[in-house]
């Protein structure tokens, strides 16, 4: 046993024994506990009489060893050793727990603002199965991460899987919430990484303000012991920047990628989808990509097309590139073992390449594909080849989450070839699945969607849905009644979806795009689809699809669409696709290191506001966006931060505060800010991608003039991914000045729109006179100033 040197029952104020610093940041363990500070202040406190072994008499092969669940932890089955001493050793410390169990922490700084420490046990007098680590936080802060949530944006008050769960309290009979990460953070700047993947749980506040309590359910793998990681920066912003640092930045995907893009669930054959592709250029509706849903091949993941649907598929996938579109399919990781797939799935069978230990599963198309195995994994990426080659640069990852951890408790069990069981597979799993199609993509990128995911994933699959939603306006666990008269329990339709981007958003994976219209109980109505497209205009990753394959240009009874839904969605997937050299800019930034979040919830962005709404965030630096989520609403109350936000559309200033604002169906709440700069493509754009038809206009073929969009205030200063920067200032006398330097994609100079700007007495290009076709002042938009700026060149506007 280790000398008891170090009662934990000293107090806190013994000489520090370990203290790593980085700059500003220090993990340290001053007596009896361990502390994170940001200069000196603590940020979130681990006392070492809160970490805790969780003792079994024996380990059961029945048991899953889920925290969320366990028999174990409810009928006693449990016994919980805390830390009683310690010792320190260098930058570790020993601890001994009663009951004689000993275990070295090991403490590494790793980066700025980013330690790693490492719980091994180094003696078990009786076999552990959980641990346990208790934190103190502020009582007051805002508590986020964990990957996805469709209820609020914030954690405290509830207990949370890290993993999918089997759960009746809604229509969707799991958590419905499929990216699951040991990963939080709190707004006063820290963040908890748990290098692990072993069922977890995050109690966040439930018995104390001030008590974060995390189990991990480490089942017959505790003598390997645990490892986490915390975090600290000077904005909670920024702690998510440190968890990519660690974790991999995640991979940037084609920029045709964000759309807009639009999909049907299940197309008729090739016709159809040649006709819609002719009637997206014809009605000027601004596209991207398609993709094909199932079914499109001859059986499920035969790797082909369906020569009866689809006689000429690679003349299908040719039109589409010759109209700016790019092609991706619906696909999954299994094998039917009927139809055309047959000989692909004795293939696999006769190979082992499938789990050596699997259950009966729910999906008819049999067993996932055991990735695990090289040779499998191999042989997966040999035939999405075959899409490959024919010009598919892009999928959707549907399913894949049979490999659960249990279900109500109990076990599932699974192997793998890798040795591994479903205790930790439920998440590699997710990471092999999704590496082995991202993989395949072009080097300048693809599209990835996927539906679930784990911490670290964002290296392969950066684009996120939320899975199955309602077409509905419901909340996640509104009681509801569908058409039929049926009463049910939401899943959630526009207001979950909206939750779980501002979810996902601080929890590393930046790019977020729903089903836009909502996926079960569809169609959604008119209102649902004109307020759903509304909101995805203004996200990242704007998707248009429904499970009846609405479109916007097929207006039915069902769906009640009309010609002012059909104009409200051309004007606003032309501004989401406008929005492009905002969003790549800060996508760029975010994948080389020096950005955040880019949809950010306004709690998370302003924690000083003490709000945490989950209908509410910043796009980006400079936008605020207050989508409508209620159905029938007409009006809405919108939390200004500090500064002052212009609208979008209609001009209005408003000062910090709360205020009530007029939100007619087709008119979205969405705010400059003072000061703010926002690049965008020309207003005539249709797609990103390649054409061969000169009457598309492409971002690939020319990208143009660059638009700037900018509410004069004080001086700032934003950049675009190919170098170009953009300077403005309003000086105390309401001068407004704008400088402009080159970048080199954009070279052919910028159409300024300076909005809330009173009209100018003078107008000056590089210290002379403008000429007077350079600009026009309407007032529109509280005052709008349109400039043509030469190349390199810089205006100077006198009141």
């Amino acid at each position: 046993m280790l000398p008891m040197l170090w009662p934990l029952a000293c107090g806190r104020n013994e000489p520090v024994p370990v203290e790593l610093p980085s700059a500003h940041f220090a993990v340290a363990l001053p007596g009896d506990a361990l502390v994170l500070r940001r200069r000196g202040e603590p940020l979130l406190t681990v006392p070492l009489d809160d970490i805790a072994l969780g003792e079994v008499a024996a380990y059961e092969d029945r048991r899953s060893y889920d925290p969320f669940w366990s028999d174990d932890l409810a009928d006693g089955g449990v016994t919980w050793r805390r830390a009683e001493a310690a010792e320190p050793d260098g930058d570790a410390v020993h601890l001994t727990f009663d009951g004689g169990a000993e275990a070295t922490l090991t403490l590494a700084a790793v980066a700025e603002g980013a330690f790693t420490v490492t719980l091994t046990p180094d003696a078990l007098p009786a076999p552990v199965a959980y641990l346990r680590l208790g934190a103190v936080i502020d009582p007051d802060e805002g508590l986020y991460g964990l990957g996805s949530a469709l209820d609020t944006p914030n954690r405290r008050g509830s207990v949370r899987a890290v993993q999918l769960e089997v759960d009746v309290a809604t229509e969707a009979l799991s958590n419905e919430a499929h990216v699951h990460l040991p990963f939080a953070l709190g707004t006063t700047g820290w963040g908890l990484l748990l290098r692990d993947d072993h069922p977890t749980t995050f109690d966040f506040a439930t018995e104390a303000d001030d008590r974060l309590e995390v189990t991990v359910g480490l089942g017959p793998d505790a003598p390997a012991g645990l490892a986490f990681d915390l975090y600290a920066a000077d904005h909670p912003l920024d702690v998510t920047q440190r968890y990519w640092a660690a974790t991999g930045a995640f991979a940037l995907p084609a920029p045709w990628a964000l759309g807009p893009l639009v999909w049907r669930d299940e197309n008729r054959d090739q016709a159809q989808v040649e006709d819609d592709l002719r009637t997206m250029r014809d009605l000027d509706l601004a596209t991207s990509a398609i993709w094909l849903d199932r079914p499109y091949a001859s059986s499920v993941n035969s790797f082909d097309f369906a020569p009866d649907q689809f006689p000429d598929p690679q003349a299908m996938i040719d039109l589409a590139h010759d109209l700016g579109f790019r092609v991706a399919l619906w696909h999954t990781p299994y094998v039917d073992e009927d139809g055309a797939s047959a000989p692909l799935h004795d293939e696999a069978l006769a190979n082992g390449w499938f789990p050596p230990e699997r259950p009966p599963v729910f999906i008819d198309w049999g067993s996932p594909v055991d990735f695990s195995t090289p040779e499998a994994y191999g042989w997966w990426q040999g035939l999405v080849g075959r899409y490959a080659a024919m010009g598919i640069e892009g999928y959707k990852l549907d399913y894949a989450e049979e490999v659960l951890v249990g279900a109500l408790g109990g076990r599932i069990p699974w192997t793998f070839a890798n040795g591994a069981d479903e205790r930790t597979m439920h998440a590699e799993y997710q990471r092999l699945y999704h590496q082995v199609y991202a993989e395949t993509l072009p080097e300048s990128g693809g599209f990835l969607l996927v539906r679930s995911g784990a911490w670290g994933d964002q290296v392969h699959a950066p684009i996120v849905w939320p899975g199955d939603l309602d077409a509905t306006m419901a909340a996640w666990g509104e009681p509801a009644v569908d058409r039929g008269g049926e009463a049910y329990t939401s899943v959630g339709g526009l207001p979950a979806s909206l939750v779980d981007a501002l979810s996902l958003g601080p929890s590393g994976f930046p790019l977020y795009g729903s089903d836009t219209g909502g996926y079960r109980r569809s169609p959604p109505d008119n209102e649902t689809f004109v307020r759903w497209f509304e909101q995805t205009a203004l996200s990242t990753v704007m998707q248009i699809g429904t499970s009846t394959n609405d479109v916007a240009w097929e207006p039915t009874a069902e769906n009640g669409f009309d010609d002012d839904t059909l104009a409200w969605y051309r004007d606003y997937t032309r501004l989401h696709l406008r929005l492009w050299p905002y969003l790549w800019t800060a996508l760029v930034d975010v994948n080389q290191g020096r950005g955040r979040p880019i949809m950010r919830p306004l709690g998370l962005a302003y924690p000083e506001l003490g709000e945490h709404p989950g209908d509410t965030y910043l796009l980006g630096d400079h936008l605020l966006v207050a989508p409508v989520v209620t159905r029938g609403a007409r009006e809405r109350a919108v939390t200004f931060p500090p500064g002052r936000w212009i609208g979008w559309f209609d001009g209005v200033v408003h000062e910090p505060g709360t205020e009530t604002v007029p939100a007619d169906l087709g008119e979205l709440p969405l705010y400059l800010a003072e000061g703010g700069i926002v690049p965008l493509l020309r207003p005539t754009i249709d797609t990103l991608a390649p054409v061969a038809d000169e009457g598309v206009d492409s971002y690939a073929t020319d990208p143009g003039v660059l638009y700037v969009r900018i509410f004069p205030g004080p001086a700032s200063e934003a950049h675009v991914f190919d170098g170009t920067r953009i300077a403005q200032a309003r000086d105390d006398d309401g001068t407004v000045t704008v400088r402009h330097t080159p970048g080199d994609t954009f070279v052919q100079g910028l159409v300024l729109e300076l909005v809330g700007t009173p009209e100018p007495a003078a107008v000056a290009l590089d210290g002379r006179p403008a000429p007077a076709d350079a600009w026009s002042w309407a007032p529109d938009g509280g005052g709008t100033l349109t400039l043509r700026l030469p190349s390199g060149a810089s205006a100077t506007l006198t009141p």
